[in-house]
């Protein structure tokens, strides 16, 4: 990648919309296929593919649904949220599959224990996404305590009497990984009560997470974790071999190459990006991307040079190391950052759909990204500083908009070619490509 995030001109936006309004090809929306979700998002060598069609997607994060979703009356805000989703073109949303916990509108109440009216939160979630078109990402469990995660799961068996000393009994004590187990069970063989389809059976669903964000503070060197994912993974393809699966790492590198923990933000997290993604039964991987919270201290620049230097070293790896499709599963930029401001948080956002876009046209493994993070109005319970509500940021829809659009063309142009090995030019996509991204 030589594509340098840090160069993009505030006026990028004005050149943003000028396509959104005066492009020829484009209308100022795109087409919603409602309901067309009836096949598997498979792999082909390091793309994803649809029936055989390349299928690259820009999409979003929405945790809060299936908490949302648990009371019928706040429906509409799921809805909503999915119907802007589809309409700015938005095709694959990352959710959760959990809650754990005492709390009233936990999942899991107790190992084993299902509250139902949670689930049909889900089930509506489910159904919702696939009336529109979207397919989901569906993770496990969570790392951290928000919605009980692997602290509730250690303070379970500890509470039965099982001798555990830390969170990160989690990935190594027998009856922890039971429980965890009996979970995505339980998930995967569900029959959605609304659809009567089984989640296992469900084409809405492009692929489980086996959680978000692991870390682990006792092993920096990622094999503690890395052989927890090896286990789950296998685990969760013996119950279900169609679904795509992928770990839920942010891309820090561990012993596997050490050469490459220099380019972590000057810690390590117990993950290794490199081991647990080669993983036979992971079919893709996946990084986030903080620089705002990660290098909270240092300045706009050095946190932009950061980014660059952490996409294109992920670029490079998936692609000549690991050689599976990559997506960007979070990024965002949070409003209680020093200096924040809504055209701050766009051109960081064409910055970065930028290079994504980029590598992916010039035969890159980048196959999609998940901004963080969409909600409805009136959801401030839910607003973490990097909420986006479309209906709100007009010049933020847009943005997301243009992306949608310039990753379904390329989707059509691969259809059209065939697997390429160089880049995919032509005098329309370069055209495109300067209009949409501004050129340097």
């Amino acid at each position: 990648m030589t594509t340098c995030i840090k160069s993009i001109h505030r006026s990028v936006i004005v050149l943003a919309f000028i396509l959104h309004v005066s492009h020829p090809c484009y209308t100022s929306k795109s087409t919603v296929n409602m309901g067309k979700v009836d096949s598997y998002v498979q792999i082909k060598g390091t793309n994803f593919v649809i029936n055989g069609s390349p299928f690259m997607f820009n999409g979003f994060n929405a945790y809060w649904m299936m908490n949302v979703a648990t009371d019928p009356s706040q429906r509409s805000k799921v809805t909503q949220v999915l119907q802007d989703a589809a309409n700015a073109g938005l095709s694959v949303c990352r959710t959760w599959a959990f809650a754990d916990g005492p709390d009233d509108k936990a999942l899991q109440i107790s190992p084993g224990v299902y509250n139902e009216r949670v689930f049909q939160g889900l089930d509506f979630v489910v159904a919702e996404a696939r009336k529109y078109g979207l397919r989901l990402i569906l993770s496990f469990v969570n790392n951290y305590k928000d919605f009980g995660g692997r602290p509730q799961y250690v303070e379970w068996a500890r509470s039965s009497g099982v001798q555990v000393h830390s969170d990160d009994d989690f990935y190594t004590n027998p009856i922890v990984k039971g429980y965890y187990k009996n979970h995505v069970e339980r998930v995967i063989t569900r029959v959605n009560t609304i659809t009567n389809i089984a989640y296992r059976d469900d084409t809405t669903i492009m692929s489980w997470e086996l959680i978000n964000e692991p870390r682990c503070q006792v092993d920096n060197s990622g094999r503690m974790v890395n052989d927890w994912v090896q286990e789950m993974a296998v685990y969760v393809k013996s119950l279900d071999p169609h679904h795509l699966l992928e770990n839920g790492m942010e891309g820090f590198y561990g012993d596997s190459m050490p050469e490459r923990k220099q380019i972590n933000p000057g810690y390590q997290v117990g993950t290794d990006f490199i081991s647990s993604n080669f993983v036979k039964e992971i079919d893709f991987a996946t990084i986030h991307a903080y620089p705002d919270q990660w290098l909270s201290g240092q300045n706009e620049d050095s946190q932009m040079t950061f980014m660059q230097k952490w996409m294109s070293s992920h670029y490079e790896d998936s692609k000549t190391v690991i050689k599976k499709p990559l997506v960007i599963a979070e990024f965002g930029m949070s409003s209680k950052d020093p200096g924040y401001s809504i055209n701050k948080r766009d051109s960081y956002m064409v910055a970065v759909y930028r290079n994504i876009y980029t590598d992916a046209r010039t035969g890159g493994t980048v196959c999609g990204c998940l901004v963080w993070q969409l909600v409805a109005a009136e959801m401030d319970s839910y607003r973490d500083g990097y909420e986006i509500v479309l209906s709100e940021n007009p010049t933020t829809d847009g943005i997301i908009s243009q992306q949608s659009r310039a990753m379904s063309t390329l989707s059509h142009s691969l259809k059209a070619t065939g697997p390429q090995n160089g880049p995919l030019y032509n005098a329309r996509e370069i055209e495109f490509d300067r209009t949409h991204f501004g050129h340097n």
